[in-house]
């Protein structure tokens, strides 16, 4: 994968409506800890976001996902939700603390028995279910022993995806190993500010390698258990990452994060090989010596197309004084997710945000589907999580007006779409996210879905935005710019 980008002009927006690819995939998706609730049902042990979000100080204002939506009970009126939006598919996430409490041994058969419902339900409404094995509940059981710093998570990790392929191959098709597992290794283990709170830069790094290796050792297990047509994709964030100027020091600190951020999973995974920039850079910290032979070509498994999340580009520049990480767009901290990256200041671009503090800038998207082109020509590409946050509020006549976000979704899928026309080889979007949520260390302060969740009562009520992107979901085209203003 290449260096990171410069900042660039953004692309010309279409101002007339636009049709997607016919069979082109038009999804929602959502995560188990954020919305299933049920935290102690049917045999469920704690994850390290139930450990973590119980810990005084953590997450804001104490939320917890006990309850979250209580999708667990409410699955019924959500899947009825999603066939009245018209997407094609539903991309889920598995709590591997429902399936296999402890991280080794049998799977909970009433833990499995839920997805099989689920998945009966969608697949009888023409939706298709797309399978995340890991959305960052790690059992409790399994960071007791160490975490994803141990390479022993890798292989129990392999071993729950073979459960979970054995009891669900006959109805799901499409499988994601791990969601955002930079996240998982560098904010979980590196600034603390997701489960399990661990502010260790070499542990970052040895969770950012057994994480690589639990991906490639699933999808040899997933590949051993499904049928011959099943999809094996990893979603990763890849951050845009732009220089704020064009001086070499500027471009520098973009490479080092983009090192960081992108290349130490893209690397091994795609490439077969670790950038060597990035074990330079951190070798004050680490030789890297726990990469055992045998390791990277676990890691290096193909795949039937990567899955892309974006929601902001990220500003970068060589520090001037003191360096600072809080405004890299991923929760304050004393202590950097970016380890050896301690001379580089973090930006925030121009112009408008979302209520996460998020830059509004769809050039991002599709300059980034533009260099994943050139880097990786031959591998499909799927927009597995793209939204907003906004302080969305029900107004006097019951409904829930989104303008903010429906100008969002906008000009994103307006980007995919010159990204496509440009050649990109994008098969499908998946909104972020089908409903309000456990928004981790903002708890229930900020409001990401398609449909609002009254909480007290866990009412649902689609938002305008969800009336929108089912309009564009049924015809595949995107109304013109002006019409999405209205």
């Amino acid at each position: 994968m290449t260096t990171a980008t410069r900042r660039v002009a953004p692309a010309p927006e279409h101002t007339a409506a636009v049709r997607f690819p016919p069979g082109f995939t038009w999804g929602t998706a959502t995560a188990a800890y954020q919305i299933e609730g049920a935290a102690r049902e049917d045999g469920r042990t704690p994850s390290i976001w139930d450990t973590y979000s119980h810990t005084p100080g953590r997450v804001r204002n104490g939320d917890t996902g006990d309850v979250a939506t209580d999708h667990y009970h409410r699955w019924r009126e959500d899947v009825e939700i999603m066939a009245d939006l018209g997407v094609s598919a539903y991309r889920f996430s598995l709590s591997w603390p429902r399936v296999q409490p402890t991280g080794r041994g049998p799977a909970v058969q009433k833990g499995l028995d839920f997805y099989r419902e689920l998945t009966d339900a969608l697949l009888e409404k023409g939706i298709e279910p797309v399978v995340t094995l890991y959305h960052w509940d790690l059992p409790q059981h399994l960071e007791d022993a160490g975490g994803w710093p141990e390479r022993v998570t890798a292989d129990r990790f392999a071993d729950y995806a073979t459960l979970a392929a054995r009891a669900l191959g006959d109805r799901v098709k499409t499988w994601t190993t791990l969601n955002e597992p930079w996240c998982s290794a560098f904010l979980g283990y590196g600034s603390g500010v997701h489960a399990p709170g661990r502010t260790d830069p070499v542990a970052a790094l040895r969770a950012a390698h057994h994480l690589n290796l639990a991906h490639g050792k699933a999808v040899q297990a997933l590949r051993a258990e499904l049928p011959s047509y099943a999809r094996a994709s990893i979603t990763l964030n890849i951050h845009h990452v732009r220089a704020l100027t064009e001086a070499p020091e500027d471009v520098d600190a973009a490479r080092r994060i983009d090192a960081l951020a992108n290349r130490v999973f893209t690397g091994p995974q795609l490439e077969g090989a670790y950038p060597q920039d990035l074990i330079e850079d951190t070798a004050s910290l680490t030789d890297w010596s726990f990469v055992q032979d045998g390791d990277v070509a676990d890691i290096h498994q193909p795949l039937d197309f990567l899955g892309v999340n974006y929601y902001t580009p990220t500003l970068v520049s060589a520090a001037t004084g003191d360096a600072s990480h809080n405004s890299d767009g991923h929760g304050v901290s004393e202590h950097s997710p970016w380890p050896g990256a301690d001379q580089v200041a973090f930006h925030r671009p121009e112009g408008s945000t979302t209520a996460m503090g998020w830059a509004v800038d769809p050039s991002g998207l599709y300059d980034l589907l533009m260099r994943l082109k050139a880097d990786f020509p031959s591998m499909p590409l799927m927009i597995t999580e793209n939204g907003a946050a906004f302080d969305d509020y029900v107004n006097p006549e019951g409904e829930v007006a989104d303008p903010d976000r429906i100008a969002y979704l906008h000009g994103h899928l307006a980007a995919v779409q010159r990204a496509v026309v440009a050649g990109v080889d994008v098969r499908g979007y998946f909104l972020w996210s089908l409903l309000d949520n456990f928004e981790w260390g903002y708890g229930y302060s900020k409001r990401f879905g398609a449909v609002y969740v009254d909480y007290p009562t866990g009412r649902r009520i689609p938002k305008a935005s969800a009336r929108w992107y089912a309009d564009v979901a049924r015809t595949g085209t995107l109304p013109d710019a002006g019409a999405a203003r209205r």
